[in-house]
């Protein structure tokens, strides 16, 4: 059942779908690469769209949260003054990552919603509506979510990571300097402990958040964009003493020592956040969109501060990955299409969403005012634009069967018995997948 308050679960991250789901979803979506394709065509500035009376728009978000706090209501209710005759409704997927998979194998996709991360941009065509060119003048990722030359989404916001923490925990644990180095970020998680908080968050039950510590801080750590899709270039990618094992081999120190929650399997999402604005916990490290939601959870604003991750022991240059957040789309099933592309031009660039979230703007000519950005800023960190996943990597992560960005695979890596076995046997199938979807040799290195 549709509402317009009410989310369709409970939390930002319920239990995801079964893997098999996925792994069908995604084999689904695979063999649909020719179905319904075509050149995609350009399309010209939108007309005003004049919807019939009560017409109903349906919207699927991740913003559950945003959904139950009556935030997206306000922003329907602008929408709809604006389009006399218009129902705005929202369905909150509480795992969007994995069920939205799943609603597009069914083609159940609402009239507007986030574009999944792990489709390919060829496959765009067959599931999403072409969005005009003048909706993207001075947008950062224009061409992120295009195929031959043809736009599908627009980001909502734009993001980097850091350590969000609470000053007053820090205080407390008598942290009278921040952590500049790895070492240093270790230390003042053993003060913290020793306080009786919770010195990191990573949120291990709700899964998607674990995602920080893999794909996204590879990133940081390389100073690489196109690191992820240079991947598809080595048959043993996951290696101990590589990037990919220091990033790992950090969550896993935290989780050994007990610098994380207890409770490792219950989805505490929304709870973390509470936690960390009442200095119940110490840090996330988390993209800065989080910082709204904690001082939301009862924080006050100046308590809260943003750094960049010390992710080794080199003092001074800091990289900082900047990502945008999710695509914004039309469904190619919607009997809406004018109205569904109004929505999403509103609500990127009026609704208010960018700010009232926290992200860095996606157009270039605007800065950001939030307090801890510019503490952040001050570091002097390296921004590096991230680069969309390309096909290869995604077709061989499909054929893998490995779903990045869901946290998923990481999840398995931070309690594995023992990480080099278990990137073995992930490199194994990697190299089988890539040589098959690259057409290489089944006996070349």
């Amino acid at each position: 059942m549709r509402n317009k308050r009410k989310p369709g679960a409970a939390g930002v991250t319920g239990t995801a779908l079964t893997s098999a789901l996925l792994l069908t979803s995604a084999l689904l979506l695979a063999g649909c690469a020719s179905a319904g394709g075509g050149a995609p065509q350009k399309k010209p500035a939108p007309s005003q769209p004049a919807p019939a009376a009560n017409t109903v728009l349906t919207v699927l978000t991740n913003r559950v949260d945003l959904i139950e706090n009556g935030v997206l209501q306000r922003y329907a209710d602008t929408f709809e003054a604006k389009h006399p005759g218009t129902d705005v409704e929202f369905e909150g997927l509480t795992n969007y990552a994995s069920e939205i998979m799943a609603r597009l194998s069914t083609r159940s996709m609402g009239d507007a919603l986030l574009l999944p991360n792990n489709l390919t941009n060829e496959d765009l065509v067959n599931y999403f509506e072409p969005l005009s060119d003048g909706m993207f003048r001075h947008i950062r990722f224009a061409d992120f979510k295009a195929y031959r030359g043809v736009r599908y989404g627009i980001s909502t916001g734009a993001s980097t990571e850091g350590l969000v923490y609470n000053k007053a925990a820090f205080r407390k644990a008598g942290i009278t300097a921040l952590p500049e180095t790895l070492d240093e970020f270790y230390e003042a998680c053993a003060k913290l402990k020793q306080a009786g908080i919770i010195p990191v968050y990573v949120n291990y039950g709700a899964q998607w958040p674990l995602s920080s510590w893999g794909e996204n801080l590879v990133g940081f750590m390389t100073g690489n964009p196109n690191y992820l899709n240079q991947m598809t270039q080595s048959d043993q990618p996951w290696q101990v003493d590589n990037t990919w094992g220091q990033a790992i081999g950090i969550l896993r120190t935290l989780i050994n020592k007990g610098y994380t929650e207890k409770d490792l399997i219950t989805n505490n999402w929304e709870l973390s956040k509470s936690e960390v604005a009442s200095g119940h916990a110490g840090m996330y490290f988390i993209g800065n969109w989080v910082i709204n939601q904690v001082i939301e959870a009862g924080a006050k604003s100046e308590d809260i501060g943003f750094i960049p991750f010390p992710y080794d022991n080199k003092r001074g240059k800091r990289y900082a990955q900047l990502s945008p957040d999710y695509f914004l789309g039309v469904s190619k099933f919607s009997e809406h299409k004018q109205l569904a592309e109004a929505w999403v031009d509103f609500f990127v660039n009026e609704s208010g969403y960018v700010n009232d979230s926290g992200f860095l703007p996606v157009d270039e000519t605007k800065t950001s005012s939030m307090p801890q950005i510019r503490q952040f800023e001050a570091y002097t960190p390296i921004y590096i634009e991230r680069r969309p996943p390309s096909d290869d990597f995604l077709n061989i992560s499909a054929k893998v069967q490995i779903t990045f960005w869901t946290g998923d695979e990481i999840q398995k890596w931070a309690v594995a018995k023992d990480l080099k076995t278990a990137f073995q046997t992930y490199n194994e199938l990697w190299k089988q997948a890539r040589h098959e979807v690259l057409g290489l040799n089944a006996m070349s290195k």
